[in-house]
């Protein structure tokens, strides 16, 4: 039987405002790519299978889970990872903050989703109803915190960026 290994294919992205190059095997995924070869490590694979959200990240400014996705995928695209929220030695960003304040988390391991897509969901939405929260929310799973918290960490999360963006 001959070793037949898959011609590596190039990839061009952008992450957290910072490009990269690179070749990749043609099944990588973009989770396996941003956490082993990029060693962003923030975004967790839970299910594998696009179900539980922990794996979410901006791709063009949309969530996407990198575990459904191939690395060459994404290629040309910007992408943001839960390390670009806050760049390391920064505040908190504002989302990022009211989880903290709201404690809108207990393990930690299904966050740095909950974080990206509420990111993207608020500049689309900057004051939802809390059913609109819920529906926003329903891609993720935790089994920790109840979803109440989490709830409350997003309207406290609309209040800062408010200040941070008033309207004019």
């Amino acid at each position: 039987m001959s070793d037949i290994s898959p011609t590596p294919l190039s990839v061009r992205v952008r992450v957290n405002g910072r490009a990269y190059a690179d070749s990749v095997a043609p099944r990588l995924l973009l989770s396996d790519f941003l956490r082993i070869r990029l060693r962003l490590t923030g975004t967790h694979v839970g299910c594998e299978h696009g179900v539980c959200g922990a794996c979410t990240v901006l791709l063009d400014g949309e969530p996407a889970r990198s575990c459904l996705m191939l690395a060459i995928q994404a290629d040309g695209a910007d992408i943001t990872t839960v390390e670009g929220l806050a760049p390391a030695g920064a505040p908190l960003g504002p989302v990022q903050q009211a989880f903290h304040e709201a404690h809108g988390l207990q393990c930690g391991f299904c966050t740095p989703g909950f974080l990206m897509t509420i990111t993207a969901f608020l500049k689309e939405r900057p004051d939802p109803s809390d059913e609109e929260i819920r529906v926003c929310l329903a891609g993720h799973l935790c089994r920790c915190t109840g979803y109440v918290n989490i709830v409350r960490a997003v309207r406290r999360a609309c209040d800062l960026l408010a200040v941070a963006t008033p309207s004019l």
